[in-house]
């Protein structure tokens, strides 16, 4: 509940949460109280599920090769799953997880396993996989590599994208001289419809460096004038933004009316 609250103090319309601690693979199950506290102080500061985007665990990676590891990552995500679903959240993203010296191609059908095995068509939360930077064995640098995970689930309806700037930007997909483009390039791959939420982040480094280094909007390589047109774009600006950047709350504040002065009602 406490999330809704820090938002709504720094006049966000939107915001991201983890529904357990993040960096660890147990937690005690969500109370009644603390569901019920969460859904009141959503109500109250007015916001909707669309507005929300729930994180799951860094520590889960659903393309691990090792069996036991992937097991305990499959039951985490599960449980991200659950959590999600008792507080009424219509969306979960995640990283799509790393292959981890295996290939990129096993990688991804273990994904997709993984996926096939927890999605339900019963399910009113949908997964979303966000775009990556590409830095290691990462899955999901390319448009094409998160629309073969998609390709081999059954339950397509249950997934979509959430792009990150930054990631994108340091995958090579050239968001501040070719947004158009690189928008009809995901359109072609795999279609603007599954395109759900953006990750608002400046790059600490440079166009193509696949790194994941977060910046504070307008202060890394991307730049102030590319997060302008980023949110003024048609195809992108009713779409939930969701800041990532390595700043506190007031800094987060700060970000948000710059954004909103600069946002074309």
């Amino acid at each position: 509940d406490n999330a809704a609250i820090r938002a709504a103090e720094i006049e966000a319309t939107a915001f991201a949460l983890f529904t357990k601690n993040q960096r660890q693979w147990r937690a005690a199950p969500l109370s009644d109280e603390t569901i019920a506290e969460f859904k009141a102080a959503c109500e109250k500061y007015h916001f909707g599920p669309g507005q929300i985007l729930p994180h799951d665990s860094y520590l889960i990676n659903l393309g691990h090769p090792v069996e036991e590891a992937l097991e305990k990552s499959r039951e985490a995500f599960i449980d991200e799953l659950t959590r999600c679903q008792q507080l009424g959240l219509t969306l979960l993203n995640f990283h799509p997880g790393s292959h981890v010296g295996q290939g990129v191609e096993k990688g991804i059908e273990l994904v997709a396993a993984q996926l096939n095995d927890v999605l339900s068509s019963g399910q009113t939360t949908t997964v979303l996989l966000e775009t990556m930077s590409g830095k290691g064995s990462e899955i999901g640098k390319t448009f094409e590599e998160l629309a073969a995970i998609i390709e081999r689930v059954e339950l397509k309806e249950k997934l979509g994208v959430c792009l990150d700037t930054c990631h994108v930007y340091s995958a090579g997909y050239d968001l501040v001289n070719r947004l158009d483009g690189v928008l009809e390039h995901f359109d072609s791959v795999l279609g603007l419809e599954r395109l759900r939420a953006i990750h608002l982040n400046d790059s600490m480094t440079p166009f193509s460096s696949f790194k994941d280094r977060h910046e504070t909007i307008g202060k890394g390589s991307l730049g102030e004038q590319a997060f302008i047109n980023i949110i003024n774009h048609p195809v992108l600006r009713e779409l939930p933004f969701f800041l990532e950047t390595p700043r506190d709350d007031a800094g987060h504040g700060e970000e948000i009316t710059w954004l909103k002065e600069h946002y074309r009602n």
